[in-house]
């Protein structure tokens, strides 16, 4: 074995460290300096100003150390909902999400009561949408909201104009509720709090509800579960109403069928004439939609309702509205067990 004496091990030793230092202080791959340069970040400056009275040179120096993340271009290019059914059910409607629903109702009972008799909503569904947005408050985001709507609003051009308004927005609702423009954390799509509300939806359906004259999705319990209640509420949601059945079909489905969109427009009868019926059934008049989940054995069908639609408010995708129905009628039946045993 060949032996180096006291001083190369020195040099050696002084030289791994050098090459740790480099390697610890280099940007990661994913993040690139700021949009100080950017045209677009230019005129969105501008417009702020001229129609908002921002600061000029705040917003200069904000968007100059605001990040564009490949990781976030990455991530909204491979959402969980282009997953089948099959594959997507088992993220959200699983026992650890369910004891975690159940622990939580306990934990909140006294506010999700009060927000039950206020806004007219189920408890069990406010649960389902914490649970399945941030598994109860336990990941609510790891991405600056500020890199997060300027890189989807200067970067993305697929959606560019919807996330400009969203820093529109994000920005205005810091003026408003004192939140820290350079700190706050959210989701890649700029989403905050337990239940990821994006900046327009937290301006319109957040509500102050422990009256502290700030509303904090982030901090407050009592904020939370108000804003997810009356979001729900100002959508038409129906406390005790049923949300989905599934379908029983006595053939192949018509394809004409399934092109009628979330909002139910036909009755269980018209349905019904087709050949698909509601397991257990539903009133003739019930208005309903048909809907068909990619199971792993076949397709999957059921005929939806009001309140399904109303899940898809919060966000557009079946699956998702699939999801937090069916995690929300585990949490309920566990939770009501668990009283029954007490």
């Amino acid at each position: 074995m060949l032996k180096v004496g006291p001083a190369v091990l020195l040099e050696r030793t002084l030289l791994l460290a050098v090459l740790l230092l480099f390697a610890c202080a280099a940007p990661t791959a994913s993040i690139h300096p700021g949009f100080a340069d950017d045209p677009q970040a230019s005129a969105f400056i501008n417009d702020m100003v001229e129609r908002h009275g921002f600061e000029r040179d705040m917003l200069k120096k904000l968007f100059a150390d605001a990040r564009k993340r490949e990781d976030i271009l990455k991530a909204i290019a491979r959402p969980a909902e282009s997953k089948p059914w099959h594959e997507y059910r088992p993220i959200f409607v699983n026992q650890a999400r369910i004891d975690g629903g159940v622990r939580f109702w306990e934990e909140n009972a006294a506010i999700l009561q009060k927000a039950e008799q206020i806004f007219d909503v189920d408890a069990s569904v406010v649960v389902a949408i914490i649970g399945v947005e941030t598994r109860y408050g336990s990941n609510t985001g790891r991405y600056r909201v500020l890199d997060a709507l300027s890189t989807l609003a200067f970067a993305y051009p697929p959606r560019s104009r919807f996330f400009r308004s969203e820093l529109e927005q994000f920005l205005l609702l810091a003026r408003e509720e004192q939140v820290e423009l350079d700190k706050a954390l959210g989701s890649y799509a700029g989403a905050m709090g337990y239940g990821q509300f994006i900046p327009s939806s937290y301006r319109r359906f957040a509500v102050d509800f422990d009256g502290d004259g700030r509303r904090d999705l982030w901090a407050s319990m009592e904020d939370i579960i108000g804003s997810v209640a009356n979001y729900f509420h100002q959508h038409g949601w129906a406390r005790g109403k049923p949300v989905a059945r599934r379908a029983q079909t006595n053939g192949t489905v018509a394809d004409n069928l399934l092109d009628g969109g979330l909002k139910p427009k036909q009755t269980a009868a018209f349905f019904a004439e087709k050949g698909i019926t509601a397991r257990p059934p539903l009133p003739a008049d019930t208005p309903v939609a048909l809907l068909s989940l990619e199971a792993s054995n076949g397709p999957e069908y059921w005929l939806t309702l009001n309140n399904f639609y109303v899940i898809t408010r919060y966000n557009r995708s079946p699956l998702y509205a699939m999801a937090v129905y069916q995690l929300s009628e585990a949490i309920r039946d566990a939770y009501h067990r668990d009283a029954e045993d007490i």
